[in-house]
């Protein structure tokens, strides 16, 4: 579940962190030369927060997969998500993390990078605030 000592590794290109039980409190170090990252099946939950993580610490960053995250509303997770679901989900991505070529091991559309820029703000899941 630790991250710690990647800062050693700032030549990074690919880093495969599937399985790993993290969760919102990911911390990356600056990854200049990092362009693939997995984190399928973990516990990641917050996906503004990862997204704006990824685009500080991250910037070369092309390829990316969350499947099996409650934060990739896909079947994988829940079988209350649909493929509208998901759709708002890629364009969120996409608006947040516009060099991404590959999301979730499926080609980046030119289609889906157009409305990411037009329409990918009002794409962000808000969840109810529990009182």
């Amino acid at each position: 579940r630790s991250l710690e000592g990647l800062s050693a590794f700032r030549s990074l290109e690919e880093l495969i962190l599937d399985n790993n039980q993290l969760g919102d409190d990911l911390v990356l170090p600056g990854l200049p030369r990092l362009h693939t990252l997995t984190l399928n099946k973990n516990r990641i939950t917050d996906l503004e927060y990862l997204l704006d993580h990824l685009a500080e610490v991250t910037p070369a960053l092309e390829y990316l997969s969350l499947l099996g995250n409650v934060a990739c509303p896909n079947e994988l997770v829940s079988l209350e998500k649909d493929e509208e679901d998901y759709k708002r989900y890629r364009c969120f991505v996409l608006y947040k993390l516009p060099n991404l070529k590959f999301l979730d091991a499926q080609k980046v559309t030119r289609q889906e990078r157009e409305e990411a820029l037009v329409r990918g703000a009002f794409m962000k899941v808000v969840k109810p605030k529990v009182s």
